[in-house]
């Protein structure tokens, strides 16, 4: 029998909302005109998933695919990007908005800056986009990784330059090493996620940098006819990319947010937990976080998106692995008319939830308390595409992890 889906309604006390303004639609913009400026950029599809929408009794589904990102199969180069621009802004002293690719690749910035080194702890895509960043910008990266990463995942790291390594010790213990080695390194910095006391101006930065994917999906939901979204799913690690979305939306429709619900890796459900207790103070989980879904596997939340998420999630929900596995078959097949998604374990589990929830009578006291009905427009976001081929194959073509 499968594990169940867990689930918990936000009872949270409220805190001052000091955050929220992190996410404004001005910082966003300021992040997407930077993004706008590479040669690689393009806004990524908004699949429509019109059929499946219609069998499930929702008014409209939308997949924002992330897969397409500058053709490294995920979203996370968009955060660790801006970061370095505005850290790079910061240390010669000139407004980010002229942190231009052109601008970033030339000699001028060698001279005015030089070189530094980017250090960070990943699952695979965030170091990924860290490594490849650096890489065009003429900068050099560390990165490490954490047990049971896999090899496709490294190899793609290493190909961008970076110095990469896969350590015996979880993803939260990658990031306190990481952050050592930079502390230790003459013009070393770490560009991280994830916010802890007396860390928090780079993961904001790279919050407003994963704005960019929040503001396109908006944009494309009103080119298709859906001014303003009543649900928007979004799955979380820290809780960075959560935060970010959570925070871009809120923004973006103050007076009438939509229902957020955020999806964590069961293994790994540390905002989960933190719902749980209902005290507002974020919760760990440490010790091996085994789960398909590498993206998710964090267990020490990030303190800004934490603080978003407290004020503005309506629900947190803890997903079994086959949860993110049925995601990835839905979107991998779809039904006649719609658009193919191809998604990592990461980025399915939303497609999982939603349809579960519509099928399934098991969770029906969830999808009553979030209001999933026929007059829903659903937006979700996947975050990944096929960044570990072995195990897509394994899932989508021979059906491991099944649902019953």
């Amino acid at each position: 029998m499968s594990e169940k889906i867990k689930w918990v309604v936000n009872k949270m006390p409220k805190s001052d909302d000091a955050h929220l303004g992190i996410m404004s639609l001005e910082n966003v913009e300021a992040a997407r005109s930077f993004h706008r400026s590479f040669p690689q950029y393009d806004v990524t599809p908004l699949a429509k998933l019109d059929a499946l929408a219609g069998e499930l009794g929702l008014a409209n589904l939308a997949v924002k695919d992330e897969s397409y990102r500058f053709g490294l199969n995920a979203f996370k180069v968009l955060g660790g990007s801006f970061a370095m621009a505005n850290y790079i802004a910061q240390k010669i002293g000139r407004p980010v908005s002229e942190m231009t690719y052109d601008y970033l690749t030339s000699d001028e910035l060698a001279r005015d800056f030089g070189q530094a080194t980017f250090f960070t702890a990943t699952d695979g895509n965030h170091g990924r986009g860290v490594a490849w960043a650096a890489n065009k910008l003429g900068q050099k990266a560390v990165v490490h990784m954490p047990k049971g990463s896999v090899k496709s995942r490294f190899d793609n790291i290493a190909a961008e330059g970076a110095e990469v390594t896969i350590e015996d010790v979880n993803y939260d213990e990658c990031v306190r090493m990481a952050a050592a080695e930079a502390e230790a390194c003459e013009n070393g910095v770490i560009v991280q996620d994830t916010a802890w006391e007396g860390y928090e101006e780079i993961p904001s930065w790279i919050m407003e940098g994963y704005g960019t994917m929040a503001s396109e999906a908006a944009e494309q939901l009103r080119a298709a006819g859906v001014e303003r979204p009543t649900h928007v799913f979004v799955q979380a690690g820290v809780g960075s990319l959560a935060g970010g979305v959570v925070g871009y939306f809120t923004n973006l429709f103050p007076e009438n947010p939509p229902i957020f619900v955020v999806m964590e890796a069961d293994t790994a459900a540390c905002l989960y937990k933190g719902a749980l207790a209902g005290d507002g103070e974020p919760r760990i989980v440490d010790g091996d976080m085994p789960t398909i879904m590498a993206g998710l596997a964090c267990g020490e939340p990030n303190t800004l998106g934490w603080d978003i998420l407290r004020n503005h999630v309506s629900v947190f929900v803890s997903c079994p692995n086959w949860v993110a596995a049925k995601g990835m078959r839905v979107l991998g097949a779809p039904k006649k008319g719609d658009p193919r998604v191809i998604s990592g374990e990461s980025g399915a589990v939303g497609a999982g939830l939603i349809t579960t929830l519509m099928e399934s009578d098991e969770y029906a006291e969830l999808r009553d308390a979030i209001g999933l009905d026929e007059k829903s427009s659903v937006l979700m976001f996947s975050t990944e595409g096929d960044t570990d081929p072995v195990n897509y194959r394994k899932v989508v073509w021979e059906g491991a992890y099944p649902a019953e």
